[in-house]
């Protein structure tokens, strides 16, 4: 009896001694499947919350490559080019076919005529050997699009030696937009440069960057290799004087930005002639806090980094475009007097939604009058929508009296 127990008690020592290691391998194994399960799944949501487009071999992003943008154009982005003028064939837009010699004082026409033949000799005196200044300008529909872009053309008209390039947010070219940019005489380019969709969808959606990357794009294709290169916005204010400070642009030029943040004003901190650091409201672990009307670019010095690049990321467009040229500290050439004045205001045209106005009579009536050819020009800006069912009921004043548009039609 004695010694069936003790034959069992060594059958179970020795089941122990072979359970225990399979147990602890069972665990280990259990232990590393739900790692990777973990790991996989944390790797699926970053994938779904950055919405990047290329992936590693296993399908998940490599961590390189959502810590930085591509140089190249995304597979999704566009860029094409709409109409195209190099010629500068800047005249007098309202010229008056006699102007009166007789008249003691002259009239505001007479005066704007000889303001702007004294312009058209300014800008016969440069040589044609100055440095080009290529003006990007990203812009969107809208209904402040058209005003806005009138407002900055007639700036740019004083501008001697500057191709502007304006890049539109839109999939096809605007006739109506174009109309307005040549008119002004100026050689430009007008690109169309959508903001590919996978970013339009995000809630801080970074804008003017499939713009601007665009007109980087359009430079080197063009192998636009001397000259100065500037972002300037169609809703900021902008000092003549800039622009001859920045056309003989070394390396990279800053200055004062107004209207910028809490501090009211973006600058590089100046001392002896040099950039020591930055004044900004709002730093967020930026290299380079500067506001991108706030520097230029020499094209000589950009063509050095032949992969430099804007990134899709909303606040940091600035700092990474200037990180991916290379720039150091002691590159920076501080303009406007050392930094002490204002040249560029960050101005800011508060969006409307576009309003629809109710005209339920035969639109062609209104061609009779002023209304039917100024209602239309306005709805192909985008400024407002006319409906024959929807929207507020246009009506007109006469001797202080509401009357229905009908009342010249009655």
């Amino acid at each position: 009896m004695a010694v069936a127990r003790s034959s069992s008690v060594l059958r179970q020592k020795k089941m122990l001694k072979f359970a225990v290691p399979c147990l602890l391998l069972l665990a280990v194994v259990f232990f590393v499947y739900n790692k990777d399960k973990k790991h996989e799944s944390e790797e699926t949501n970053v994938l779904t919350r950055l919405d990047l487009p290329w992936r590693s071999k296993k399908g998940f992003p490599r961590k390189e490559d959502y810590e930085k943008e591509y140089p190249l154009l995304l597979e999704n982005e566009q860029l094409v080019v709409c109409y195209e003028s190099y010629t500068d064939h800047r005249k007098s837009l309202y010229t008056t076919t006699s102007l009166s010699e007789t008249t003691e004082e002259p009239s505001t026409t007479q005066r704007n005529h000889q303001q702007h033949q004294q312009l058209l000799q300014s800008l016969q005196l440069f040589n044609g050997t100055e440095p080009m200044i290529y003006f990007v300008t990203p812009t969107y529909p809208r209904r402040e699009q058209i005003p806005e872009i009138i407002r900055l053309g007639q700036t740019l008209m004083h501008v001697a030696r500057l191709h502007w390039i304006v890049a539109d947010d839109t999939s096809s070219c605007s006739a109506t937009l174009n109309s307005h940019i040549k008119k002004f005489g100026i050689p430009y380019t007008l690109l169309a440069s959508p903001m590919p969709e996978m970013y339009r969808a995000r809630k801080n959606a970074p804008r003017g960057v499939a713009n601007r990357r665009a007109a980087l794009n359009w430079i080197r294709q063009n192998q636009k290799k001397t000259g100065v290169l500037y972002f300037g916005d169609d809703d900021n204010t902008f000092d003549l004087k800039l622009f001859s400070e920045i056309r003989y642009t070394k390396k990279v030029s800053m200055f004062p930005v107004g209207l910028i943040g809490d501090y009211a004003i973006s600058t590089p901190i100046v001392r002896n002639g040099r950039v020591e650091g930055f004044f900004d409201s709002w730093p967020a672990k930026r290299k380079w806090p500067v506001d991108m009307a706030g520097f230029a670019v020499s094209l000589e010095y950009l063509a050095l980094s032949p992969n430099a690049t804007m990134p899709y990321k909303a606040g940091y467009e600035e700092d990474e475009f200037l990180k991916s040229i290379g720039l150091k500290l002691e590159d920076i050439e501080p303009k406007a007097r050392n930094c002490t004045e204002i040249l560029v205001w960050h101005t800011q045209t508060k969006s409307s939604k576009s309003p629809t106005v109710r005209i339920s009579m035969d639109r062609q009536k209104l061609d009779k009058l002023n209304l039917g050819t100024l209602l239309s020009r306005l709805e192909s800006m985008g400024v407002n929508h006319i409906s024959e069912s929807e929207g507020t009921t246009a009506q007109a004043i006469v001797n202080g009296s509401v009357k229905p548009l009908s009342f010249w039609f009655s």
